[in-house]
C-alpha cells in the first residue's frame, strides 16, 4: 500500500510537467493549420490541438488531487480524482484517434491543394515579394514551388515572357536576389510539399505519442488510487 501512495504522489507530479508537453502539442497543431490555412481550410483539422490543450489544463488539478491523496487518502478526493482520470483518458483516446486520422487524410490531400493554390497563383515577372498566400507560404517555410523551383518554370511557359521565379523564393541571407535564374544559387532548393508535409508530420505525431505517453501513465494512476480505495469500506466509496 506505501508503494502505490508513492507511486500515486509521484504521479501527481509527473502530470504537472507533462501539462506542459501536452500543451506545446496542442498549440503546435494549432498553429500549423493556422498559419497555412491557405492550404488547410477545414476548421476542425485543428481540433485534436484544442483537445490536447484542454487536456493540460485538466492535468493540473488531478496532479494537485494525486499528491494531496498520496499524502492523505480521502473518500471524496479519491473518488474525484478516479473520475478525471476517466475524463483524461476519454479525452487523450479522442485526441490520439483524431491526430492519426487527420495526419493520413491530410497528407493524401496536400499534394492537390497545394498544387491548385500554387496553380491559382497570378504572378509576373515584374512582381515584388508580395503577400499573397504563397509567397507567404514560400517565405515561411523557406522553400520554392510543390516540388522544387522548376515548378515555376513550366508554369511560366504557358505564358508571353520569359520564365522567371517569385522573390519570395530566395533566401534570407540574399537581400539583393531578385528569382533571376542566372543565380539559383540564391533561391530555396527544397520544395514546399516536402517541408510542410514533414511539419504536419512533426506536430501531428508528436501529440500522438504524447497522448499515448499520458494514456498510459493516467491507466497507472488510477490502479494505484483503486487499490488504495480497496483499502476502504464499501459504504465509504458512496461517491462513485
Amino acid at each position: 500500500r506505501s508503494f502505490f501512495r508513492a507511486l500515486l504522489g509521484f504521479l501527481g507530479f509527473i502530470f504537472w510537467g507533462t501539462a506542459a508537453a501536452q500543451a506545446f502539442g496542442g498549440v503546435l497543431v494549432i498553429l500549423t493549420f493556422r498559419n497555412y490555412r491557405y492550404v488547410f481550410q477545414e476548421s476542425y483539422l485543428s481540433l485534436p490541438g484544442w483537445l490536447a490543450l484542454a487536456t493540460a489544463l485538466i492535468l493540473l488539478p488531478t496532479g494537485v488531487l494525486a499528491v494531496s491523496v498520496s499524502v492523505k487518502r480521502s473518500r471524496i478526493k479519491q473518488g474525484t480524482l478516479m473520475y478525471l482520470l476517466l475524463f483524461l483518458f476519454c479525452l487523450e483516446m479522442s485526441s490520439t484517434v483524431l491526430a492519426r486520422v487527420y495526419s493520413v487524410s491530410t497528407a493524401s490531400q496536400l499534394e492537390s491543394a497545394m498544387g491548385y493554390l500554387f496553380h491559382q497563383h497570378n504572378w509576373t515577372c515584374s512582381q515584388g515579394p508580395g503577400n499573397s498566400p504563397v509567397d507567404m507560404i514560400q517565405r515561411k517555410l523557406q522553400c520554392c514551388g510543390v516540388h522544387s523551383y522548376t515548378d515555376w518554370l513550366k508554369a511560366s511557359s504557358s505564358w508571353y515572357h520569359s520564365a522567371c521565379i517569385p522573390e519570395s523564393c530566395c533566401r534570407e541571407e540574399h537581400s539583393h536576389c531578385r528569382g533571376n535564374l542566372d543565380h539559383v544559387e540564391q533561391l530555396s532548393e527544397e520544395g514546399c510539399l516536402k517541408k510542410l508535409e514533414d511539419q504536419l508530420c512533426f506536430s501531428m505525431m508528436y501529440l500522438f505519442w504524447c497522448c499515448i505517453l499520458l494514456s498510459t501513465l493516467e491507466l497507472l494512476a488510477a490502479v494505484s488510487n483503486g487499490i488504495l480505495m480497496r483499502q476502504q469500506p464499501f459504504h465509504d466509496l458512496r461517491i462513485l
